[in-house]
């Protein structure tokens, strides 16, 4: 933060001029990080809201829960054998089976990333 005071009358008046956000979009991830730290671990929350650090963590964060994500979604397939050749054979077999596979990567990068301490 860059801190500098305006003289008003007997009085400097701090004009306080916050660091620009880092560019990027917050989704599912980053965006769940968010709510449980507000609503769960508001201290870090607003400590990071205050420094100017909130947006750099969450998208910091939405990067290594995607990637993670991604792993696992393609390990489960494989194990699950959930391939194309099931896609085009049985599409609806295909899609309840990646959608429970999503699902659980979900849960699993959940607790992983998403909802541990700091």
């Amino acid at each position: 933060m860059n801190l500098t005071y305006e003289k008003c009358g007997d009085y400097l008046i701090p004009n306080i001029i916050p660091e620009p956000e880092p560019e990027g979009e917050l989704r599912k991830f980053g965006l769940m990080r968010k709510h449980y730290l507000k609503e769960y671990k508001s201290g870090i929350y607003q400590g990071m809201v205050l420094s100017g650090k909130l947006k750099e963590h969450l998208l910091m964060v939405q990067e290594q829960a995607e990637s993670h994500f991604d792993v696992l979604v393609g390990q489960m397939s494989e194990r699950e054998g959930v391939t194309e050749q099931l896609k085009e054979e049985n599409q609806m077999l295909w899609v309840q089976k990646i959608n429970n596979i999503r699902t659980r990567a979900e849960e699993i990068v959940g607790e992983e990333i998403i909802y541990c301490n700091g």
